[in-house]
C-alpha cells in the first residue's frame, strides 16, 4: 500500500459500469443480448470532448491502468508509468478512458458473468470474441460518452492491436495512433505458444469442459502453466539472465525436481499470483483473440490496403529485445503506413526487457512518446 499518494499520480479512482441492452452482433456470428463494460476515467474532458483519449489494454490487464482503488492497494494501475499529471499521457491535459474488454474477468462480461439466458455463469459459452468486437463496444461506448472522435488510441502489444483495427474501422474517429510493442498479426511461433498455453488449461482435470465454476473448483495448476509459459515470452533472454542468472534458492543443488534455481521460484510465484486474480475461460478467450487477429486478410492479405482509409497520424515504437513482438513486425506496419503516405512516426528503443518492457518507465521510450504525446497537447490547446 502506498504512504501517500504520489503527486503525479491520478490518485484513488473508482471504476464506472456502462449497461447495454441492445443486442451486439459479434464476428463470430453470435450475438450477445446485453453486456457490460467497466471502465475508468483520469482527468478531466473539456466542453466537446476533443481531448479524450482511449488506451486499450493488453492479455491480461483491464480497466484499471492508473491510480489506486484505495490506500489499502499494493501496486497502481498498469500504466501508472505513463498516465497521470506531468506523465507521458499527461491528465492535466486529457481525459482518458480505459476499460475492460468483453470476455475479460474485470466487470465487463465474461465468462465469470450471469447468463440472463440460464441464470448461471456464462462459463464456456461465452461467445468466442474478437478484436473487431471490442473495438466496436469500445466505439458504443465511445458514443455513451459523449465522444464523437478519439484525440488519440493508444494501445501496447494486443491493444496495439486494438489501435490498429480503430484506424481502420472508425477512420473518422481517431486522429492520433500509438502502436507499442505490437504486430500486424502473430506468427505460427505465436500461436504455438497461445496454443500450448491452452492446452494446459485444457487438460487440467479441474477444467471439465470449462464448467468448472459449477464444480466449485478452479484449474489452477494449468492456469498456472499458461501464465508461466507466457511470462517466459514476455522477457528476454538478457533480462533473465540479469534477474536471475543461475542463482540457487539455497546455495547449493539437491539432486532433486523441487525448485532449486531463483528463475523457478520466480516463475512458480508468477503463475500461482495469477490464478488468483484471473480466469480459465478468460484466458482461452484473450489468447484466440489474439490468434484471429489479421485486419489484412480482409484486403487479400494486403495490409497496405487495409490501412489505406485510415486517416490517423501514428506513432508505432518496437523494443530492441522483444522477441515476441519483434521489431520486425513494427516495421511491418510502418512500411504500410508509408506505402500510403500517411503520417508515421517510428522508433525501435534499446532496452534489454523484452515484451514487457512497453511497461516500464525507460526513459528513452518515455522521452520518444512524450515528445509525440506533447504535439497532441498543442491540438488539444489550439
Amino acid at each position: 500500500m502506498p504512504d501517500r499518494i504520489p503527486e503525479d499520480s491520478v490518485g484513488i479512482i473508482s471504476p464506472q459500469t456502462m449497461h447495454f441492452d441492445a443486442p451486439l452482433a459479434l464476428v463470430c456470428g453470435r450475438t450477445l443480448p446485453q453486456y457490460d463494460l467497466i471502465y475508468e476515467t483520469y482527468g478531466e474532458a473539456n466542453a466537446d470532448k476533443s481531448n479524450a483519449i482511449l488506451i486499450c489494454h493488453a492479455l491480461s490487464s483491464d480497466h484499471h491502468a492508473a491510480g489506486y482503488h484505495s490506500m489499502e492497494d499494493r501496486k497502481p494501475g498498469w500504466w501508472d508509468a505513463c498516465i497521470g499529471p506531468g506523465k507521458v499521457i499527461d491528465t492535466n491535459h486529457f481525459y482518458v478512458v480505459s476499460l475492460n474488454n468483453l470476455g475479460g474477468c474485470k466487470g465487463s462480461s465474461g465468462p465469470t458473468s450471469i447468463n440472463p439466458a440460464t441464470g448461471k455463469t456464462y462459463g464456456p459459452d461465452f461467445p468466442i470474441v474478437t478484436v473487431k468486437d471490442w473495438v466496436k463496444s469500445q466505439a458504443l461506448l465511445a458514443d455513451r460518452l459523449g465522444i464523437d472522435s478519439w484525440q488519440a488510441v493508444i494501445g501496447g502489444s494486443l491493444g496495439g492491436m486494438q489501435v490498429l483495427q480503430w484506424s481502420i474501422d472508425y477512420p473518422d474517429r481517431i486522429r492520433n495512433a500509438a502502436v507499442i510493442a505490437s504486430a500486424p498479426k502473430l506468427t505460427a511461433q505465436n500461436i504455438g505458444f497461445n496454443e500450448v498455453s491452452r492446452q494446459a488449461i485444457m487438460t487440467d482435470p479441474e477444467f471439465h469442459e470449462g464448467r468448472y465454476s459449477e464444480h466449485g473448483v478452479v484449474p489452477r495448476r494449468g492456469l498456472m502453466l499458461a501464465r508461466m509459459l507466457g511470462h517466459i515470452t514476455y522477457l528476454s533472454d538478457d533480462a533473465m539472465r540479469e534477474k536471475f542468472g543461475r542463482e540457487l534458492r539455497e546455495g547449493r543443488i539437491n539432486y532433486g525436481f523441487d525448485v532449486e534455481f531463483q528463475v523457478e521460484s520466480y516463475l512458480r510465484y508468477q503463475g500461482q499470483s495469477f490464478v488468483d486474480r484471473f480466469d480459465a475461460n478468460t484466458y482461452l478467450l484473450m489468447t484466440k483473440a489474439l490468434d484471429y487477429f489479421d485486419p489484412a486478410a480482409d484486403y487479400d492479405h494486403d495490409l497496405s490496403k487495409a490501412l489505406s482509409h485510415a486517416r490517423a497520424n501514428f506513432l508505432v515504437i518496437s523494443f530492441s529485445s522483444d522477441w515476441r513482438f519483434a521489431p520486425e513486425r513494427s516495421r511491418e506496419i510502418v512500411r504500410a503506413l508509408r506505402n500510403n503516405n500517411h503520417n508515421v512516426s517510428y522508433a525501435d528503443i534499446e532496452a534489454p526487457h523484452g515484451h514487457d518492457a512497453f511497461l516500464l518507465p525507460i526513459q528513452h521510450y518515455l522521452d520518444v512518446f512524450g515528445a509525440w504525446m506533447s504535439q497532441r497537447v498543442k491540438e488539444v490547446s489550439a
